[in-house]
């Protein structure tokens, strides 16, 4: 194929995909490799598009606080990372990130690959807190902030307990299968 129409389908095919996200809502969407200098500019310009809009500052707040948690998850946790060669050497980790509106509700949604092997614990984990009301859910993060880390978390693994008390409705998610070692994971939280 000649590479201009190879060209001419792509940008057809982005045009497509541009008009399909805004249909849904998104306003903004990243996909490809993550770092946090990267979420630092992501949540400037998030930030400045939602002020231009009218949005509530602690809407923004929320919304951003919402954007910084579930991509440092992909940035800790994504089974797919590229390796960076220089003094210090850092993985960037791979992902897709997007924040829309449905109705006068927020919605961010990542996605990123994980390990087959953590499916059951990350869908226990989420599976639990989505049966607990905004009380239950206080009491359970301050329970968890008072035990040792979960050996498989680079924090007290709070991330998920601070996201779905964030959130107006339980925190959706879903496991679609790759192959026999990965996972495509996806998150997805309203904010209102």
């Amino acid at each position: 194929m000649e590479p201009s129409i190879l060209l001419d389908q792509m940008n057809f095919n982005l045009f497509a995909l541009k008009k399909e996200l805004a249909q849904q809502g998104i306003f903004f969407e990243f996909s490809g490799p993550l770092s946090q200098t990267l979420l630092a500019e992501m949540g400037d310009i998030l930030k400045q598009k939602m002020k231009l809009e009218d949005a509530s500052s602690p809407t923004i707040l929320k919304v951003f606080s919402m954007v910084v948690e579930q991509t440092q998850n992909i940035i800790h946790y994504s089974a797919e990372k590229m390796g960076m060669l220089g003094e210090s050497r850092q993985d960037l980790s791979s992902g897709i990130i997007a924040v829309g509106m449905e109705g006068d509700t927020y919605f961010v949604i990542t996605g990123n690959l994980v390990d087959n092997n953590d499916v059951d614990h990350l869908k226990s984990k989420l599976s639990v807190l989505a049966t607990m009301n905004a009380e239950e859910l206080k009491n359970y993060y301050k329970e968890q902030r008072r035990l040792n880390p979960d050996d498989r978390s680079k924090g007290a693994g709070l991330g998920f307990i601070e996201m779905a008390r964030k959130a107006c409705k339980p925190i959706e998610f879903d496991f679609v299968p790759v192959d026999d070692r990965f996972s495509f994971f996806s998150v997805n939280a309203h904010i209102q």
